[in-house]
């Protein structure tokens, strides 16, 4: 399957999100996902958490700047969560359906992230095998966010679409995305 570009929308736009981007390329051959995400701007404004030495699984990434993206296999509830810390530590969360019974999913026991940091580029990539959780015949809808803490410690949310009056990444509607 081709690439696809995307691009992230802030919930709010204001003085805080008017000198940032967030973009990517997402790619999914037989069970392999691929994704990279590029924020690009004035990251001297950006809170991105230090590399960690061991990476490993946190709750509450989504406290701090955080990468994330939702799966879902088409025509079914359930969904999972990926959180992605610039730090490298990382977590998946199964729903059984919109909020509902999340749990930690255990079949991953790693996810190797990849981060680059330049002065107005920050870069994560992930290559994640998802054999552990879909059938690799299971067609899947995909919503991206992130979220980004700012100097000032505010936060703004950032989706592929904003499907209400306020940030919900979970709403199904926002998983626009088919591979």
């Amino acid at each position: 399957m081709k690439d696809q570009n995307f691009i992230l929308e802030p919930f709010q736009k204001n003085n805080l999100t008017n000198d940032l981007n967030i973009k990517g390329i997402i790619n999914r051959q037989s069970n392999l996902l691929f994704i990279n995400y590029e924020l690009i701007g004035k990251l001297s404004e950006i809170l991105v958490p230090n590399k960690s030495e061991l990476p490993t699984r946190r709750n509450n990434l989504w406290d701090n700047t955080c990468f994330e993206f939702f799966i879902a296999i088409k025509d079914l509830p359930q969904y999972w969560e990926f959180n992605l810390s610039p730090s490298g530590d990382w977590n998946v969360y199964h729903f059984k359906d919109y909020r509902v019974g999340r749990i930690e999913e255990l079949t991953f026991k790693s996810l190797p992230l990849k981060t680059q940091n330049q002065s107005e580029l920050f870069q994560v990539s992930l290559e994640c095998d998802l054999e552990k959780i879909i059938n690799k015949s299971q067609s899947i809808e995909i919503a991206i966010s992130s979220v980004i803490r700012h100097k000032n410690n505010e936060l703004s949310y950032w989706a592929l679409t904003h499907c209400k009056s306020k940030a919900d990444f979970h709403i199904r509607n926002s998983f626009i995305l088919e591979l």
